[in-house]
């Protein structure tokens, strides 16, 4: 058995991957303005369409939907076909709150009761 695909056959099944890649995936980074659509996420970063963004490197916010994830600190790693790969150099959760400078009993007050005059 062959396992030779003509050209325009390759080509076609490549962009329907590409094509699928991107409606399902609601993960997107934004960088200086502009967004991309994050293709495939992984523990140790994530890839982009190589078209979108060539070489973007620096801080980045990756978002799910329009829920915050992380601030990344990214370099791009290697291309692979039309896929650009980019490495975490440093991930830090976003937070929904900011962070407290002091310690949170688990007996603290939950309200204060005013005294009326």
């Amino acid at each position: 058995m062959s396992t030779y695909l003509p050209k325009e056959i390759q080509d076609g099944l490549d962009a329907a991957r590409r094509r699928s890649l991107r409606q399902s995936s609601r993960m997107r980074v934004e960088a200086d303005g502009h967004s991309f659509r994050v293709l495939a996420f992984f523990d140790t970063g994530f890839s982009l369409a190589a078209s979108d963004a060539a070489h973007l490197r620096g801080l980045v916010d990756l978002y799910d939907g329009g829920r915050h994830l992380m601030q990344c600190l990214i370099v791009a790693s290697e291309q692979e076909g039309d896929l650009m790969h980019y490495d975490f150099k440093r991930a830090t959760p976003a937070a929904e709150a900011p962070p407290a400078d002091f310690y949170r009993g688990a007996n603290r007050p939950v309200a204060l009761i005013g005294v009326q005059t």
